[in-house]
């Protein structure tokens, strides 16, 4: 059973890492490293948000199963996309 004092803690880390993210857009990183930055934060924020708020944590392995079969669906989608994108000859 996850208490209330953990989804105030995550909470605080989600406005933190949000504030986190702000300020790194006015740090001028060069336009990779700077896409790159904030995709991490935001990983970092959707880790917080399924693993707590989502009650991923303390969840039968077969929602972890179902949880980890739509990552590998987006993975695969990202990729096949990606590899469209690559192949065509604009």
């Amino acid at each position: 059973m996850i208490t209330v004092k953990t989804y105030y803690l995550v909470f605080a880390a989600l406005l933190a890492l949000t504030l986190v993210t702000a300020g790194a857009a006015f740090v001028d990183l060069g336009a990779q490293w700077n896409n790159l930055a904030a995709l991490a934060i935001a990983t970092i924020k959707a880790i917080l948000v399924a693993t707590y708020f989502m009650h991923l944590r303390h969840s039968p392995r077969l929602t972890l199963l179902f949880a980890g079969a739509g990552l590998i669906w987006l993975a695969h989608l990202l990729v096949f996309s990606f590899a469209d994108y690559l192949t065509r000859s604009w």
